[in-house]
């Protein structure tokens, strides 16, 4: 198990800001597990009293409506936080989280880092921040939800995927999410989000090879992002 003074994951999240004496006791109470492909981190409904540090892979943050559909809301990735609300409130988890893709985490007990928030000021501005950063792109779901098309969503999903996860080698997009995936990224069905993606290969703004999707036209996506 890593101590956390020597992780490099930790300069990508809100734990850059602590000492070496605070992460040095952090590592003494934390616990690092490994989640597989499809199960989940925590699920709604779940007390999760502490915060998980994403050291490797990558896992879907979801929202199961009262009908049973699955809107996915956050993709979260290596060097990602999840879980800061339940620093500050005592209510259980009204999100899933579920992994892409094996997932290698490390969780800190809430009793432990809330020390840090009520003595390190950096630590909490930038916390905080990040929740604020999460507030908002909830409302630009929202907001997207009620006024755009599922073409101008799916066009915009796939250049948000392609700024947040880089590209391979070959120029696919550095993430592997299922036809499903995608439909619940965009709020529709998955026979709709795989019409849309054939119909953008045959404009030309995407390729495809299995569930690799590579941009072949991103000034196209954009128009079509933009309503264009």
């Amino acid at each position: 198990m890593s101590k956390c003074e020597q992780c490099i994951v930790r300069q990508f999240n809100s734990l850059k800001h602590l000492s070496k004496d605070e992460l040095i006791r952090m590592s003494a109470c934390k616990t690092s597990k490994i989640i597989k492909k499809g199960e989940p981190l925590f699920i709604e409904g779940e007390h999760i009293n502490g915060v998980f540090c994403i050291k490797d892979g990558i896992c879907k943050v979801s929202k199961i409506s009262d009908n049973g559909k699955n809107q996915i809301v956050n993709l979260i990735k290596k060097g990602d936080l999840i879980g800061e609300r339940s620093l500050l409130t005592e209510e259980v988890s009204n999100l899933n989280a579920v992994a892409l893709e094996d997932l290698e985490v490390c969780f800190i007990p809430k009793s432990e880092i809330v020390k840090d928030l009520e003595k390190n000021q950096n630590f909490t501005m930038d916390v905080l921040k990040n929740m604020a950063n999460s507030l908002k792109n909830a409302d630009n779901l929202i907001v997207d939800m009620a006024q755009k098309s599922v073409k101008q969503r799916l066009a915009e999903t796939l250049l948000k995927l392609q700024t947040k996860f880089g590209t391979t080698e070959e120029g696919n997009l550095d993430i592997h999410l299922s036809r499903e995936d995608i439909a619940n990224i965009i709020g529709t069905a998955t026979e709709s989000a795989i019409r849309l993606l054939s119909e953008f290969k045959k404009n030309g703004y995407i390729e495809m090879k299995g569930k690799s999707i590579s941009i072949a036209n991103e000034n196209g996506l954009k128009k079509v992002s933009s309503g264009f």
